[in-house]
Formats: structure tokens, sequence, C-alpha cells
């Protein structure tokens, strides 16, 4: 049985200040990594302008439509934080760090066409996700 302190990490370097990268590949192999067969696993991603979540990867369509609808949602005002990145900080808010996702035979239990996205909104940058095994079995 994988230990419940076990974690991979990714590593992910962003190109743009705004972008929606499928990182699926990547933690798929993390659970191969892990040995995990059946659970659920914890993605956690550490940084505060930038957030995770599940959508459709069939269409790359999607993606571009994703960032620009995300932005399209910052309010005009003018924001206090000093170091000009509020909406970063707002977007990533409201989509949030983590993701728990079911591991059925190895691999990650999605629907048909969904994929897990990092969403990046104050890049370039390099980020990490971190990938906890739960209630894992081999």
């Amino acid at each position: 049985m994988t230990s419940p302190l076990a974690r991979a990490t990714l590593q992910v370097d962003t190109r743009a200040q705004a972008e929606v990268l499928d990182i699926t590949p990547q933690v798929e192999e993390a659970v191969r990594e892990l040995g995990m067969n059946q659970g659920v696993v914890l993605l956690y991603c550490p940084h505060t302008t930038c957030a995770l979540t599940v959508n459709e990867v069939a269409d790359p369509d999607v993606r571009d439509d994703v960032r620009r609808a995300l932005w399209a949602l910052v309010p005009a005002i003018r924001f206090r934080h000093i170091e000009g990145n509020s909406p970063a900080h707002l977007l990533a808010a409201m989509l949030g760090p983590s993701l728990l996702l079911p591991v059925e035979g190895g691999k990650l239990a999605l629907g048909t066409w969904q994929g897990v996205y990092l969403c990046e909104f104050d890049g370039p940058r390099s980020r990490q996700v971190w990938v906890y095994p739960l209630a894992a079995s081999p």
C-alpha cells in the first residue's frame, strides 16, 4: 500500500501571463510512479496566482475559451494590492488550488472528454503541483 505521506511533485513551466495547460499526462505519470491502482488522488497547487480545474481536453479551443472567459470576469476596479497582480489572485481564488480525483485501474477515472488543467494567471513562471495518494491500494 502506498504511504499516505508519499508525494509526487510536478514541475510546470508556463509561457504566458495567462494560459490554461493540460497537465493530465503528467498527473497520470505521477499516479503510476506512486504505485496507485485504486483510490483517490489529491492535487494541490501551492501558488496564489494559478489554479487547478477539470474540463474538456478533446478540443484545444476550450483552453483558450476558458482563459478568455475567466479574464472577462475580472471587474474593472482599482485594486489596492501593490504588486499589480490582483486579478490573478482573484481568478485563482475563484477556481481554487486543489482537486480530488478518483483513480481506478492505475489511471485517473475521468469522463470521456475530461482532463486536468493548470490555469496560469500571473506568468510566465515555474509552478509546482503536488500529487498526494489518498485511500490508495496497490
